[in-house]
């Protein structure tokens, strides 16, 4: 039951998000999300991108700054978008304040130092209530092309 209401909530949410990337593309995946099997067990929430400190980030939809300052030591920033979803980025020096109203590519946020990985990259997540959801799933899905049949060899 849960799973099916979280694939509703989620084709509801790419229904009404428009899909604006955080970071130009191309996008580079420097972890991908791995959800916990239990609310507190060990997993990663959400995705790393791999940016350079000093990057402008943007909403990825038009919404509500729900948070901007320091959790836990570190720049986050979080926007509350219309279809009740939640998206988070870190680590950041928000440019935008609480309750502030954004527009989807906006330039919200610059990404700074302090990041989790190896190298510079935006923490991004995603979340329905308590559930932690997949970021990338709010992208637009490439549309297939169908190339044409150039016909056998030689002719």
């Amino acid at each position: 039951m849960t799973t099916l209401l979280l694939s509703l909530l989620l084709a509801l949410a790419q229904a009404t998000v428009p899909g604006i990337r955080p970071l130009p593309a191309p996008l580079s995946v420097a972890r991908w999300w791995d959800p916990p099997p239990t609310p507190y067990a060990a997993g990663h929430r959400g995705v790393d991108l791999s940016a350079p400190v000093g990057a402008e980030l943007r909403a990825v939809a038009s919404g509500r700054v729900h948070h901007a300052g320091q959790v836990a030591g570190r720049g986050v920033l979080s926007l509350a978008l219309p279809s009740g979803l939640r998206t988070t980025y870190e680590p950041v020096r928000p440019l935008v304040t609480e309750g502030e109203q954004v527009t989807a590519g906006q330039v919200v946020a610059v990404l700074t130092e302090g990041s989790h990985c190896p190298a510079p990259c935006l923490h991004w997540g995603l979340l329905a209530g308590e559930v932690y959801l997949n970021p990338l799933t709010l992208l637009p899905r490439p549309t297939p092309r169908l190339l044409p049949n150039p016909g056998p060899a030689g002719v």
